[in-house]
């Protein structure tokens, strides 16, 4: 499996939306300088193609705020994986995973203890939840590394296998 991290800005966005259907692999956008989850939500008419998105969790954006936004972004555009880049990826990675459902999310790790929540609807079809630890992508027993990176006018791309 192959991926592809775009890093890119908001002035940049209309030239993304045209690259990404060009792409042989999915594509996972992240914004320098504007939410990421707002800017796809906003362009969702001009999506031609699946899309991923890339979020940073930290202390001002729990996994739990990510998953709502996951789940919301679902609904408006294809979306096919998400990449959570964080302190403990993975714990935080799992928080995102057990908030994608329609039932009560009874859950505890070392990132978080979450009892008796519902993040509804779920996404319309199933989204792939990655972690990101600074070298390494990892879901469900795969794990891609950076094979490329290449500077676009637009922004940068890296290339994950």
């Amino acid at each position: 499996m192959e991926l592809m991290h775009l890093s890119t800005s908001l002035a940049h966005l209309e030239q993304v939306t045209a690259w990404v259907p060009e792409q042989s692999s999915p594509v996972l956008l992240s914004l320098v300088d504007a939410n990421t989850v707002i800017a796809a939500a906003g362009a969702k008419d001009q999506w031609r193609s699946p899309l991923g998105v890339w979020l940073e969790i930290d202390e001002g954006y729990a996994a739990s705020l990510c998953a709502r936004d996951v789940a919301t972004l679902s609904w408006l555009i294809e979306l096919d994986h998400v990449v959570v880049s964080a302190e403990n990826a993975r714990a935080q990675a799992q928080v995102v995973t057990a908030m994608l459902t329609n039932d009560e999310v009874n859950f505890a790790n070392d990132a978080a203890t979450i009892r008796g929540a519902f993040n509804r609807p779920a996404p319309p079809r199933p989204v792939r939840v990655w972690s990101f630890d600074g070298e390494t992508l990892a879901s469900d027993g795969l794990e891609l590394r950076a094979i490329s990176t290449a500077r676009l006018s637009f922004g940068e791309a890296t290339g994950y296998r």
